[in-house]
């Protein structure tokens, strides 16, 4: 039998679209303090999610779940290109 070699990938992570959604999160929490809110969970990893959530992000579905003069971060995929 003829041998074989497999070579494992190493995990790429995220798309630099994601990187950069969390880091502007993040950044938010560092120069505002918590909380942040952010309209949609912006990455479907339960895991950036929650160390968000611990940090002061607070996931919202609907703005009027903003209290009045606190900063909204907005997801890309909450954003239609409708009207």
């Amino acid at each position: 039998m003829e041998e074989k070699e497999i070579l494992l990938a190493q995990p790429r992570g995220f798309c630099a679209g994601v990187d950069r959604a969390i880091e502007i999160v993040e950044r938010a929490l560092r120069e505002f303090g918590a909380p942040i809110y952010v309209r949609h969970e912006i990455v479907h990893n339960a895991y950036v999610v929650d160390d968000l959530r611990v940090k002061g992000a607070i996931f919202i579905e609907e703005l009027d779940d903003v209290p009045a003069g606190n900063i909204v971060i907005f997801s890309a995929q909450s954003i239609s290109g409708g009207k």
